[in-house]
């Protein structure tokens, strides 16, 4: 593809690189960015390359991040994973002179001079991946490993409606030409301490469930730290609960105590729920999404959108 080569090109030709994702990074938009940081770097060892935003504990696995200075701004911005302005994390895009957005969600808007956009793509990480397969970019097992990571979180394993041939083509040309480890990927991605499984029961026990499928939990502060995790680590529990009869749409609010605000995840089995989302501060894909509420009336607010979803879902499929 054309956009592969040009994508290259300004790589090539950029003596430091400054990479970016989305606000509350999940696993796909940490591989994304910090595996092309180790592409580049295998490629051209003696640029600067930099892969800024807030660090998450939970996925630390996946490798470090930089802080960033306002020097950066002299680079190349590259921006994994993000849709819209608003939601790049620790950095101002319209300040950088030249710019890359490589993404698999849906068109909201230009953030960049240059975007390849691909909302077939499982995920950022296959795009990445991609990238590397089809340019002179170098990719090791180890930055493999990253990337698989990213595509299996994305697509819970490969359960998600948008996993396609080419996904399974990228990944097959991965094990393929760097040996990477399947279940090393695994064990770091879904082994969890104890307090986490208990933590899991007690968001099972307290679902509300509305008459039109949706489902909703609120966690607060006190039950964070009651079981001691995170507001990262409830939020990305939601994939968990994918196979509940009564829950069309299901939902975690999450108190952030530093933002103020309610970390919200939302999945969905047929209701499209991403216009939704974006309502709310947020966005995402049709039947993953995620949103920031301020408080309980918008939150009451939120659900009840969800709830007139399900119920034009329902409705459609009795009358179909």
């Amino acid at each position: 593809m054309y956009i592969h080569k040009q994508i290259y090109k300004e790589i090539k030709n950029a003596p430091k690189i400054i990479i970016a994702r989305h606000i509350g990074p999940d696993p796909d938009a940490l591989a994304s960015s910090i595996g092309l940081k180790e592409i580049i770097l295998n490629t051209f060892p003696n640029k600067e390359v930099y892969v800024v935003g807030s660090p998450t504990s939970k996925f630390k696995f996946l490798g470090q991040l930089d802080k960033f200075t306002e020097d950066m701004y002299s680079g190349l911005l590259i921006v994994t994973d993000t849709p819209d302005y608003k939601r790049i994390d620790g950095v101002d895009s319209k300040k950088f002179q030249k710019s890359i957005k490589i993404d698999h969600h849906p068109f909201i808007e230009k953030t960049c001079k240059l975007e390849w956009i691909d909302d077939t793509a499982s995920s950022a990480s296959q795009m990445i991946a991609e990238l590397a397969l089809n340019t002179k970019l170098k990719l090791t097992t180890e930055t493999a490993e990253k990337l698989y990571a990213g595509i299996v979180a994305d697509t819970n394993r490969f359960m998600f409606s948008y996993t396609s041939t080419k996904t399974f083509d990228i990944v097959s040309e991965l094990l393929k030409n760097t040996n990477l480890n399947i279940t090393k990927v695994y064990d770091n991605l879904y082994m969890r301490p104890y307090k986490e499984i208990k933590f899991q029961g007690y968001l099972s026990e307290n679902f509300i469930i509305t008459e039109n499928g949706v489902g909703y939990v609120v966690i607060e502060s006190d039950k964070l730290n009651e079981y001691g995790v995170d507001a990262a680590t409830a939020g990305n529990m939601v994939n968990n609960f994918n196979h509940i009869n009564e829950m069309l749409i299901w939902v975690t609010f999450t108190y952030d105590s530093d933002l103020k605000t309610y970390r919200t995840s939302i999945r969905s089995r047929g209701p499209i729920i991403n216009n939704i989302a974006s309502n709310f501060g947020g966005g995402g894909h049709i039947y993953a999404s995620g949103a920031r509420v301020k408080d309980k009336e918008e939150m009451q607010a939120l659900i009840e959108a969800l709830d007139q979803e399900a119920y034009n879902y329902n409705e459609k499929n009795e009358n179909d």
